[in-house]
């Protein structure tokens, strides 16, 4: 199996994908945010980009990427860097480079800030519109969402989903933005079944 890389959310947590990956018998490099959630800084990440370039120093090789909400913006931004090396992708409730709030979303900026009041202003800088750009992305897509999440909607899968040219969406009822902790018996067979190249019966 590919190398597997987990990018976690906003809340920059090593650990988030941690009870999935043991669940799934996975493993791989699993990311931390630093300045973000609750993550100590360090004085080279100072943008979205540090974080890209974090990541994209361990893509020496094909991965796979599982990423959450924000997370799936970076792994975008891999996918188009790295066409070559990137082969598979998994996108849970994530902007993932087209505009959330347009679609519905709410503004989570308050609620973070008020939950991590020592994370990194600049995790609230707007990012780039990845629209036109996200058609080039043909590499296996599996799309997770919850139709209770208030912060990425469904509509924002459904965006992704008509955008990426080889992409399928799992929507889970009643599963909101940390849907891959509340459902990870599903989450868990999804991505699985995805990383082997096959679809859930």
């Amino acid at each position: 199996m590919l190398k597997t890389l987990f990018l976690p959310g906003a809340g920059g947590s090593a650990t988030f994908w941690k009870p999935l990956a043991v669940h799934a018998g996975l493993d791989g490099v699993f990311f931390a945010w630093p300045g973000l959630g609750a993550e100590p800084s360090h004085p080279s990440i100072n943008t979205t980009d540090d974080l890209i370039g974090l990541v994209a120093a361990e893509i020496t090789e094909p991965v796979s990427i599982i990423a959450q909400s924000m997370g799936g913006y970076i792994a975008i931004k891999l996918a188009l860097a790295f066409p070559d090396l990137v082969k598979s992708l998994v996108l849970a409730v994530t902007s993932g480079g087209v505009p959330v709030l347009d679609l519905g979303g709410s503004d989570w900026r308050s609620d973070y800030s008020k939950t991590f009041p020592n994370a990194a202003r600049w995790i609230a800088d707007p990012v780039a519109d990845l629209s036109e750009k996200i058609p080039s992305i043909e590499i296996p897509t599996l799309l997770l969402w919850g139709d209770a999440d208030p912060i990425s909607p469904v509509a924002v899968g459904e965006r992704l989903l008509t955008l990426l040219p080889n992409a399928r969406l799992c929507i889970l009822e009643n599963a909101n933005h940390d849907l891959a902790q509340t459902h990870l018996d599903v989450v868990s067979a999804e991505i699985t079944q995805h990383l082997h190249g096959r679809s859930v019966a």
